[in-house]
Order: structure tokens, then C-alpha cells, then sequence
């Protein structure tokens, strides 16, 4: 049924693209005989160039695993409340992009900072080609800006890591073994009412383990959201389950391109996108050199146009 609903879509916008088609054709026949249509062919124009341009950058989204819903994890890099602030503005800023597209949001895990911001988040983004989009904000971001929480009014530069994990399904078999698996409860900040206070309905899962390259790896996977703590366990185990998968993953491009892990270290040189509130307003992403200077509309979830550019690029 989801792929019967995903061929729909696309006929569907195939036709809508087909009716901009005719009514620009029925324009055209009113300005040749001389009524002044001019606005409506313009409108017409605008309005197929920019489906078009949504349906070609759809069409590039054949990754196996493009229509996957998306996890994404936020980390702030050194530098204390600072970057916890910096990550929570990030946080803010993909939990609003997802709702702009209509996309299904939840927090999975949220730890809040000791004075402001978050020291960790995860997001569950559910809908068509969530991973295939926010795959573009992989990666280190920098942010540069008078800090709120210097009393001096200094610029600080401030770093956050964000990963992004295609959520897999029951058709992708990732057998872990469970004395591998370390299973901690803790009392959940999530819904859930007065149970989160009496019961650790809260569960982290850590998993030590072999890669298929033979290279040791502990992925650490947190959900507090459920209400019971078996819930929370079986959303770890399927979190846990898509990092070691999106690691494996990985693993195969790395030996077919010979790139690099896109996972690097928050510091200098290695951001994927500079966010610069002062001594100018600018963002501007390295890797595609698409840049605006409208930083608040981009923290507001405007991000579109910076991950059109990265998909292009490919």
C-alpha cells in the first residue's frame, strides 16, 4: 500500500505539472489573438518551472533508502552552554522545517542543558523521503555570533554535530547479539504523567560490537518518550538497531567511493555550514557555496533551498 500510494503521488504531480502545461497552452491562444494574458502565462510559467524543479529533485532521491523516515541527533560540541544553546536553536530549526513540510515530529530523547540549551536530542521525522532530505544536514555547523551569556558582549564561535539515520523497517534484518546489548533504566522527563516519577520507564541501550569491517563500535540508543518502559525498550532497540545500520551502510560507500565517514569532529575546518549573526548576517554552506544572508528565516526551518543545492550537487 505505500508503494501503491507513492506511484500515486507521482502521477499526481505529473498531472498537476500537465494542467499547468494546458492552461499556459490556453493563455497563449488568448494572447495571439490579441487579449493582454501576459500576467497568467507568467504565473503559469513560475509556478511549472518550480513543481518541476520539486519533481527533479525528487526523482534524485533513488537511494534505497531516500524514503525512509529520518532520526536525527543533535550534540553540541565543546564549549559549555554556549554550544548546549547553539544546539537547541538547531533543535528548534529542524523541528520547524518538518512541520513547514507536513511531517510527522516527536522527540525521542531530549537531555536539557545545566543553565540553557540541550546537551543531546533526538528527533523522529516520519514521511515520504524524510531521510532523503535531511541526509543534506549531516555534519558539523558552526555558528558565529555575540554570545547572550558573555557579560563582555564577545563574538564566540560555537560548533554542534548532527547525525542523520535512515529508521529501518522489518525488511532489513540487523541481528545484534543480546550479551552485546547493556540495557539502563532511568526515570523519564517525557510524557506519561505521575508514572515517569514513580517507575524508570526511561531505557538506554549500549551496544559493543564488531562491524562487518572488523572495527569496535558503541552506539548508544535512548527513548524516554513512551509511557511504559517497555515501549521505550522496543523504540531503543529500533534506534540502536538503525545506527548500526546507517555504520554498516557506511562501511559499503566508503570502500565504493573511498570517501570519507561524513562523521567528524566539532572543530575548526570541519563544519558543513557557518551560520553568521555578527559582524554580517550570513549562512553559507561549504560544500555547495549556496549562501543567504536571511539567518532568521533559515533558523525559522527555511531550508529548502540549502538542501535542493546539496542533492543537486551529488
Amino acid at each position: 500500500m505505500k508503494e501503491l500510494n507513492e506511484e500515486k503521488e507521482w502521477i499526481a504531480s505529473w498531472d498537476k505539472l500537465d494542467e499547468h502545461r494546458q492552461s499556459i497552452k490556453i493563455y497563449q491562444e488568448f494572447l495571439n489573438e490579441g487579449e493582454d494574458v501576459s500576467g497568467e502565462i507568467n504565473t503559469e510559467l513560475d509556478e511549472l518551472r518550480k513543481e518541476l524543479e520539486e519533481l527533479e529533485l525528487k526523482n534524485m532521491l533513488s537511494d534505497e533508502d531516500d524514503k525512509r523516515d529520518a532520526l536525527i541527533t543533535i550534540n553540541p560540541g565543546a564549549g559549555g552552554t554556549e554550544s548546549q544553546d547553539w544546539a537547541q536553536m538547531l533543535y528548534r530549526m529542524y523541528v520547524r522545517w518538518a512541520e513547514r513540510r507536513g511531517y510527522d515530529v516527536s522527540t525521542i530523547e531530549y537531555q536539557p542543558g545545566d543553565v540553557a540549551g540541550i546537551k543531546s536530542a533526538t528527533i523522529e521525522v516520519k514521511g515520504n523521503f524524510a531521510y532523503g532530505y535531511l541526509k543534506a544536514e549531516n555534519g558539523v555547523h558552526r555558528l558565529v555570533r555575540i554570545s547572550p551569556f558573555d557579560s563582555n558582549s564577545r563574538r564566540h564561535t560555537s560548533f554542534t554535530s548532527v547525525f542523520v539515520y535512515p529508521i529501518i523497517d522489518d525488511k532489513i534484518e540487523i541481528d545484534l547479539n543480546p550479551d552485546d546489548i547493556e540495557m539502563q533504566r532511568f526515570h523519564s522527563s517525557g510524557k506519561g504523567g505521575q508514572n515517569v516519577n514513580k517507575v524508570e520507564t526511561g531505557v538506554r541501550l549500549i551496544w559493543d560490537g564488531n562491524l562487518s569491517d572488523g572495527s569496535k563500535e558503541r552506539v548508544v540508543a535512548e527513548c524516554q518518550q513512551e509511557r511504559s518502559q517497555l515501549q521505550n525498550r522496543e523504540k531503543a532497540l529500533q534506534m540502536l538497531k538503525s545506527r548500526v545500520y546507517d555504520l554498516e551502510k557506511r562501511i559499503r560507500e566508503a570502500a565504493k567511493d573511498e570517501l570519507e565517514s561524513t562523521k567528524k569532529a566539532n572543530e575548526w575546518g570541519s563544519q558543513i555550514r557557518s551560520y553568521v549573526m555578527h559582524p554580517y548576517n550570513m549562512v553559507k554552506d561549504h560544500r555547495t557555496n549556496h549562501e543567504t544572508s536571511n539567518v532568521e528565516a533559515v533558523m525559522d526551518g527555511d531550508l529548502d533551498d540549502f538542501i535542493k543545492a546539496y542533492l543537486m550537487s551529488l
